[in-house]
């Protein structure tokens, strides 16, 4: 966790979303950050200090004024201690303050006088965020390098449905979290292509056949390789939460998989095979439902789908290119096999046939292949931890 140990000032502003700080400040406590809240006057109305004076254990600046102790310039103290600025939530005016370099009051003050990153996470009415002067004010945020947490659709304070509305407060810290990692990211700047899930070949149009995989891995590596930096483009046949930035493709079938896959590889640096494809399709697909009948058996003709990992890494140019292997038997004898036969430049096996970190758990453990490196064995852990390892053993190699 990032925010761990660090040293945080939450700036509370004016609006009905200001109830949202009290939950946003307690998940930071509990991720192991020392905070203090800076409320403006506006922000009293809504909440009291005394909320956050509780979850925090320390005492809240209302006014720049009232230093805490003698003769100490209290808002310059603040702004020096900080490795964190959030304003959460942020309203428009105190975003065109920003904007202009105002420092009228303590919030403003802190915020002119720090060098932390700061990080802006709007909220109002959705009339007041499309106006052209927000817009403007929110331009000049980000090319002062501040961070702006994007506000979501929404149900708003007025009684309708509009753009405005204050993320949850565990999304901003997640996303603040992939982007603060990914200025100095071992990809920056890379184009990194995942697949993930496991594909379905339609018997009939309510049949199919599958296997297990959850698309975890997958998704956890778009994460990693989005904390890393890169831009991440991802082909799923999952419909799952996605980290921030990463774009998705949503597919069903190998054959549609394989489209997109060979459509957007030219445009990639990278390329991680994650997905569990099916390697075979029925023949005909019925065009209604197949009706049970007296015999006692059934048989389906299957036909050969496109191997995508192999006609990547036929057609690579400057791609790095890495698969997986899920094995239930003879894990590193299968692995080294689909790594000199398909292509790859890596190639990441884990046995599925463990419940403790097969399909569907959260936990992993796999062997890292590589033609000119020894296996190497990472151990049991998340799913998410284990894609970091992968990402950064990619960036080793692929650098």
């Amino acid at each position: 966790m990032i925010y761990e140990n660090k040293q945080i000032i939450v700036i509370v502003t004016g609006g009905i979303a200001a109830y949202k700080a009290a939950y946003f400040v307690r998940e930071l406590v509990k991720q192991g950050a020392v905070v203090r809240v800076v409320m403006t006057s506006s922000a009293q109305q809504f909440i009291t200090p005394f909320t956050f004076e509780v979850l925090t254990q320390q005492s809240v600046m209302t006014d720049m004024f009232h230093p805490i102790k003698t003769g100490s310039v209290q808002h310059i103290e603040w702004a020096q201690w900080a490795d964190l600025i959030f304003v959460v939530p942020a309203t428009a005016n105190l975003i065109a303050k920003m904007a202009q370099g105002i420092a009228d009051d303590a919030a403003l003050t802190i915020i002119l006088a720090s060098q932390a990153q700061k990080v802006v996470a709007p909220a109002m009415n959705d009339q007041m965020w499309e106006n052209p002067a927000t817009q403007r004010n929110i331009q000049q945020l980000h090319h002062d390098n501040i961070l702006v947490i994007m506000p979501t659709t929404g149900f708003l304070a007025e009684g309708y449905e509009g753009k405005g509305r204050l993320p949850e407060p565990v999304d901003i810290l997640a996303q603040t979290e992939i982007r603060l990692l990914a200025q100095n990211g071992a990809l920056k700047n890379q184009r990194v292509l995942i697949t993930a899930g496991g594909t379905r070949e339609a018997l009939d149009p309510v049949r199919f056949l599958t296997n297990r995989s959850s698309g975890k891995m997958g998704y956890a590596l778009a994460q990693a390789a989005a904390e890393a930096g890169a831009s991440v483009q991802l082909i799923t046949t999952i419909n799952r939460n996605v980290a921030y930035s990463v774009k998705t493709i949503m597919v069903e079938s190998t054959q549609e998989m394989y489209d997109q896959v060979m459509s957007h590889v030219p445009d990639s640096d990278i390329f991680i095979s994650a997905a569990a494809v099916a390697d075979y399709r029925p023949a005909q697909k019925a065009d209604q439902k197949i009706k049970k009948t007296d015999d006692n058996n059934m048989t389906i003709n299957l036909v050969k789908n496109p191997d995508i990992l192999a006609e990547v890494g036929r057609h690579k140019r400057q791609q790095y290119v890495v698969g997986f292997a899920a094995e239930t038997q003879d894990l590193l004898a299968y692995a080294d096999a689909k790594l000199k036969t398909k292509g790859a430049d890596m190639l990441v096996a884990n046995d599925v046939s463990r419940s403790d970190i097969g399909f569907s758990s959260d936990d992993n453990q796999v062997v890292v292949l590589t033609a000119s490196h020894e296996p190497q064995y990472l151990p049991v852990q998340s799913k998410l931890d284990t894609a970091r390892a992968i990402i950064q053993l990619i960036a080793k190699e692929y650098n």
